[in-house]
């Protein structure tokens, strides 16, 4: 009988994703809640460690540091709770390096247990911390611009999928039977550039979301008009519309993204329901890319929405959080599925020519 999951090595793993993914969402509110740049400079803010800083405090910190200057301007000014999201989102990834830091050590003296890649991988999650903080730095430096945030968001999923990837190389060791490691051989030849692709595919929109949301402090979010059908699924009131205005090219490039995005995951998805052998692994491989499909779906009707209900200077941003979610999780969903196929196919008799061939998967 196996030990509570709480008590297993691997325990850490996924307290470590739950937290990961806890750090985005809180990233995301800074972002609805116009907060990027209520701490103009990295690691303190306004010169403190804390995030009680009044508008007096702000207007005396701006007139000694000019070059830390608002890009709003010098008289604009921040909430207190403004302030408190930046700084939380901070004080998050300085709490969990203590448990990042914990994890190399302790899979380096289980080793011998988990292999050495099991190892290799939380030291290149210790890693993906550090570049992570770098970036978060080089994003308050440059104002938030669009760039620096997509490329934030893409260093977090990252830094996610690789402690999902420890955590799923830890129980299979631990002696999990997930359905996914019974796929026939044939199922994986078949399919596993298509799952690749899937994942892929799904990467690129969460990436292009986060430009769209950046672009000129979010204001481009508005460059489709509002409601349905003007706002969306039309944009300006047209299917095709002028790529003149403000933000429209942004907007056209986004919606486009997820339409190809969508072709990619409905024609894939097909093709593995025609050709599936109804073996229990493949049903399971099936399943994900199912869940990750209708993840797709949902954040389209998300999306949608947030134009939909939206008013002049008014929107509705929990929408816009909840559209960041669902994003990231039909994205780790593709690689959950992505990773299963790939610990299936190592496991295959004709895949274990040598033991160090299996454990650099």
């Amino acid at each position: 009988m196996e030990s509570a999951w709480w008590r297993r090595p691997s325990a850490l793993a996924i307290l470590l994703v739950a937290m990961a993914l806890l750090i985005v969402v809180v990233g995301g509110s800074i972002r609805i809640n116009d907060a990027g740049e209520s701490c103009p400079e990295w690691p303190t803010c306004f010169g403190t460690w804390h995030f009680d800083v009044s508008e007096d405090e702000q207007a005396a910190f701006w007139a000694a540091n000019p070059e830390h200057q608002d890009s709003r301007g010098a008289d604009h000014r921040y909430t207190t709770f403004q302030i408190f999201v930046e700084w939380f989102h901070r004080l998050l990834v300085g709490i969990i390096a203590v448990p990042i830091l914990i994890n190399v050590v302790w899979m380096r003296r289980l080793e011998t247990t988990y292999g050495r890649s099991v190892g290799q991988a939380a030291l290149f999650s210790a890693v993906l911390l550090v570049v992570q903080a770098a970036a978060g730095a080089v994003t308050v430096f440059f104002d938030n611009a669009d760039w620096t945030v997509a490329l934030h968001l893409s260093l977090a999923c990252l830094f996610t999928s690789c402690l999902i990837w420890q955590y799923m190389a830890m129980r299979l060791k631990e002696g999990a039977t997930w359905a996914f490691m019974s796929t026939p051989a044939a199922f994986l030849d078949a399919h596993m550039r298509r799952i690749h692709a899937m994942t892929a595919a799904v990467g690129v929109l969460l990436v292009l979301g986060a430009w769209v949301s950046s672009s000129a402090g979010g204001q481009y979010n508005q460059s489709c008009s509002f409601g349905f059908p003007n706002g969306w699924p039309k944009c300006q009131g047209s299917i095709l519309p002028s790529l003149d205005g403000p933000g429209v090219f942004v907007q056209m490039i986004h919606r486009f993204g997820a339409l190809v995005v969508g072709l990619i995951l409905i024609l894939n998805l097909s093709s593995m329901r025609t050709t599936t052998d109804q073996e229990r692994g493949s049903l399971a491989v099936l399943r994900l890319a199912e869940v990750t499909t209708g993840l797709w779906m949902l954040n389209v009707i998300v999306g949608g929405s947030y134009i939909v209900f939206a008013k002049v200077g008014d929107f509705p941003e929990w929408l816009s959080l909840l559209h960041l979610v669902v994003g990231v999780s039909a994205f780790l969903s593709a690689v959950y599925m992505m990773l299963s196929v790939r610990f299936a196919s190592a496991s295959l008799p004709e895949t274990k020519s040598t033991p160090r061939e299996v454990e650099s998967e």
